[in-house]
């Protein structure tokens, strides 16, 4: 599906060139569907368009305006393509103008993906401030450290103001409390004059449970397959042209709009498709056709624990087309290898025969028994360049789902700190180091959540409980999600950096 197929309607809520608001909302079950603005009060009505669309034109709406949809006459519902929740995920809309940032990257040509040294980041613990504008003050000190492309954690809006961002709702709204729309315009411009490259975290396999209105609107879920976070999103099934648009454009958004240079998809194994065209490789014939008319190249990495070399295949060949992977495989080796204990996914791994493995075949497991998994796993990657894999001995999820979010700072000696960045460095595949690894944080890298619903709140609590139930010792407490001391004790330390050790390894 080309998204300039559907008579051309795109989604969402912008200003045309002569100054009106258009309005374009997927709601196919509703028999009416109406625009409510807020500061004026006035209402009117969409009219039904093609395929379950309903659009129209206001010359009394302007940029800045709260807004949402009522369908049916109930109801006050925000947009499901919302570009800003000034006020959170469960307020109103607002109207936004994209295009009105004066960029001034023009120059700006994407690295070579076999350049990209990435330093993974969360925008609200990497500094003080916990902002934008707290990284873009720290570009300077990244470029020397010789990072040449910073990665987000996902910045699309989420629950309150603290969380990881894999509980998003709002795909299309930048994350308020870290500087909106054009608080990360104006980094990924301050990025590019750097000299470094931007790759936005972003979630297609699920959306997360507070704030959540698109099943409201349409067949955006599928009872047909499950996820570890519940309802699969709709592919493949009955209403699927729309949901897969919706993806679609969001992704062409985050190139176009932000001038983002890549974007890593999470867990794209837990997206079920079984069209004819899966959603990855019409997302990547997507991104090449706004190349083609833009001149600007991006990069999709994707996130995937299959060891099936047909994600980063190109499509010319059959495969989906992703630039890259993170292999987890690489880090379940070099942490073994370290003298970690081999509890859980580490029981696969003995050491330095598999990083061995890891660094001639990038898969570990490539047709072997998994004795974890209990079954056979994974194919040849043979034949694939080292650009392909992003390795690391850290990052987000291998710190933060430990029950204390211990970073490896606190987990090895001074001595194999500097063995596991060489390890890294050295390797033939592109390099991650996750914020603070570089010279040693102690601070830990905790799971945290700013939920609203008491419910929620106690279903978390429950769940952290549960899942680290065999690691708790008498009289020993799990952080608390919920706590705002789980969020502040995950910033970093930057004072660190005036000590002589963590300065040594920061200089190695």
């Amino acid at each position: 599906m080309n998204t300039n197929d559907i008579k051309g309607i795109s989604i969402g809520t912008y200003p045309t060139v002569d100054g009106k608001i258009n309005f374009r909302v997927w709601a196919p079950k509703a028999d009416s569907v109406a625009v409510i603005l807020l500061q004026s009060g006035e209402r009117f009505a969409l009219k039904r368009l093609d395929m379950g669309y309903w659009g129209g034109l206001s010359a009394k709406a302007k940029v800045g305006d709260l807004y949402g949809y009522e369908l049916n006459g109930e109801n006050f519902l925000p947009d499901p393509a919302s570009l800003a929740q000034p006020d959170g995920v469960s307020g109103p809309s607002q109207i936004i103008d994209l295009s009105a940032f004066q960029w001034t990257d023009s120059a700006w040509i994407n690295h070579d993906l076999k350049d990209y040294i990435i330093y993974e980041l969360h925008t609200g613990t990497f500094s003080p401030e916990g902002t934008f504008e707290g990284i873009e003050a720290k570009l300077d000190y990244l470029k020397q450290l010789g990072i040449t492309a910073i990665e987000l954690m996902p910045v699309a809006s989420f629950p309150g103001e603290r969380n990881w961002g894999y509980d998003g709702v709002f795909p299309f709204a930048v994350q308020q409390s870290y500087g909106g729309a054009e608080g990360l315009q104006k980094l990924v411009n301050a990025c590019h004059k750097a000299g470094l490259a931007v790759i936005v975290d972003v979630v297609y396999n699920h959306f997360g449970p507070e704030g959540n209105v698109l099943d409201k609107y349409g067949p955006y879920f599928t009872e047909k397959y499950n996820t570890p976070w519940g309802s699969a999103i709709n592919f493949d099934d009955a209403g699927s042209d729309a949901v897969r648009r919706y993806f679609i454009e969001n992704v062409l958004m985050w190139f176009r709009d932000f001038h983002v240079d890549a974007l890593r998809l999470d867990a794209v194994h837990a997206i079920k498709d079984f069209r004819h065209v899966h959603i990855l490789k019409e997302i990547r014939q997507q991104v090449d056709y706004l190349s083609a008319n833009t001149g600007r190249h991006h990069y999709l990495i994707a996130e995937v624990d299959l060891n099936d070399p047909l994600f980063i295949t190109p499509t010319m060949e059959g495969g989906f087309g992703m630039d890259a992977q993170w292999i987890d495989e690489f880090h379940h080796a070099l942490r073994v290898t370290s003298g970690n204990d081999r509890s859980g996914y580490y029981a696969d791994f003995d050491g330095i025969n598999h990083l061995a493995k890891a660094y001639r075949d990038a898969y570990v497991y490539d047709g072997q028994y998994s004795p974890h998994r209990e079954r056979t796993f994974g194919s040849s990657a043979k034949g694939l360049p080292g650009e392909r894999f992003v390795v690391f001995s850290q990052n987000h999820d291998h710190v933060g789902n430990r029950m204390k979010g211990e970073r490896t700072g606190t987990l090895v000696s001074f001595e194999m700190q500097k063995v596991l960045a060489a390890s890294v460095l050295m390797s033939p595949y592109l390099p991650l180091l996750f914020m603070g690894e570089e010279y040693g944080e102690k601070n830990p890298f905790l799971y945290f959540v700013s939920h609203e619903g008491p419910e929620l709140i106690q279903a978390v609590r429950d769940g952290r409980k549960r899942e680290f139930a065999a690691f708790v010792r008498d009289g020993e407490d799990i952080p608390d999600p919920q706590s705002d001391l789980s969020f502040q004790n995950s910033k970093l330390n930057w004072n660190l950096l005036k000590d002589k050790q963590h300065d040594a390894i920061l200089r190695y």
